[in-house]
């Protein structure tokens, strides 16, 4: 538990340095925001973008399982929350955000509050901890549960953000704009 808390730790103090908001400029803290497209969308603890990073921690725990079979699962357990703490780093570079904006249905992304982002972070340690405790059947159906229901409520996914990030499509930004506000 300890290196994951520093882990958390360095991705919170490197993203304070790179001028993240603590929290969302709205002044009010929740732990729950549930509207992608809202102003406070990525500035509070957990979102509809939380259930993709415990897919992370799924996939991140298969990746690690299949390359570092000889590592403890603590260790493993460490490894994917270090990784998904490089990930909010580099996914809140301006380069990162220009291309999001570019790319993908998000306009109006401007990044994410370090709480947001600390949110993720543990959300992908859910995802770990799922994957470590259940049957790769369930963790598999986790994943394809999660990646439909974003995908018909917030028109977007994981494997959306992807592909929209790497080879974006115009017809899946077009649908995806259908559904905003």
């Amino acid at each position: 538990m300890g290196f994951t808390a520093v882990c958390v730790g360095i991705a919170a103090s490197t993203l304070i340095v790179m001028g993240r908001p603590l929290f969302c400029a709205c002044g009010t803290i929740r732990l729950w925001y549930g509207d992608a497209w809202g102003a406070e969308n990525s500035q509070q603890l957990l979102d509809p973008y939380s259930f993709t990073h415990i897919t992370h921690g799924i996939l991140f725990f298969a990746l690690l399982r299949w390359t570092a079979r000889r590592l403890s699962m603590p260790a493993c357990g460490v490894m994917a929350v270090g990784l998904e703490s490089v990930w909010e780093v580099i996914e809140n570079t301006n380069t990162v955000i220009d291309r999001y904006r570019a790319a993908t249905m998000a306009l109006g992304y401007y990044g994410d509050s370090v709480l947001n982002s600390v949110g993720d972070i543990l959300s992908c340690g859910v995802g770990f901890a799922l994957a470590a405790r259940l049957p790769t059947r369930a963790t598999v159906a986790i994943v394809i549960l999660l990646e439909t229901a974003l995908t018909f409520t917030i028109r977007d996914s994981l494997l959306l953000n992807i592909v929209m990030l790497v080879h974006p499509v115009e017809a899946i930004k077009v649908w995806q704009a259908q559904i905003q506000h």
